[in-house]
């Protein structure tokens, strides 16, 4: 078990012991749904190539281009997060960033993307400490392109309200649209070469097993 897999393993032991078996169970009905409708057969995969992209990075007044990126570097690794309000997101996000090290020496970019607003991000990179870029996924109109959108269920939604989670302040809109947690790694032809894609938000990318692919 590798140490991120070890931190989310307690974090479900001190979710289930704090929140009411009422929440808890519509988290678990959201998921058990998402994952009926088969949401991650529809997501991008390996071999595949995205789109060009150009998102706005929490460092104010920049954009991230994807044809610079990859002028500049071999790899670009894109990770889709939902928000500053989700552990498990934060979790993942910090330990990617304990092993920024070992995918820059590969001459390898890391980017973090979120429909949630810049704002939060920066909020964000400054309480984990993350020195790479957040994107501002605007409307998730990059994950949707990609297969990993999805609409957030009117029955769980009054439960994220209920925690303080008001999507439609975070993002900025009402369309209570969130990203699959999800990790692709680009080549230069923007050709995915490694992915992974889970509807179950607890379940997190094997660190190691995303820098040996890279």
């Amino acid at each position: 078990m590798t140490n991120l897999q070890k931190q989310i393993e307690n974090l479900n032991n001190s979710i289930g012991s704090q929140l009411p078996q009422e929440i808890l169970k519509a988290f678990a009905d959201s998921i058990a749904d998402l994952k009926a409708k088969g949401i991650e057969n529809y997501s991008f995969k390996e071999g595949r190539k995205i789109p060009s992209f150009c998102l706005k990075s929490t460092r104010k007044g920049i954009s991230i281009n994807s044809d610079d990126l990859l002028n500049n570097y071999d790899k670009v690794i894109l990770a889709f997060f939902r928000g500053n309000w989700c552990p498990y997101c934060n979790l993942e996000l910090k330990a990617l960033q304990n092993s920024l090290g070992q995918i820059e020496k590969k001459k390898v970019k890391l980017l973090a993307i979120s429909p949630q607003k810049p704002e939060y991000s920066t909020m964000m990179k400054e309480e984990n400490k993350l020195s790479y870029d957040i994107l501002f996924d605007e409307d998730n109109i990059f994950a949707k392109q990609l297969g990993i959108s999805f609409q957030l269920q009117d029955f769980v939604i009054t439960h994220y309200r209920q925690l303080g989670i008001n999507l439609r302040e975070f993002n900025g809109n009402d369309e209570n649209s969130l990203p699959i947690p999800a990790v692709f790694v680009i080549d230069k032809n923007y050709k995915i070469t490694y992915s992974f894609v889970d509807a179950n938000y607890m379940n997190r990318i094997n660190i190691d097993e995303l820098i040996k692919n890279l």
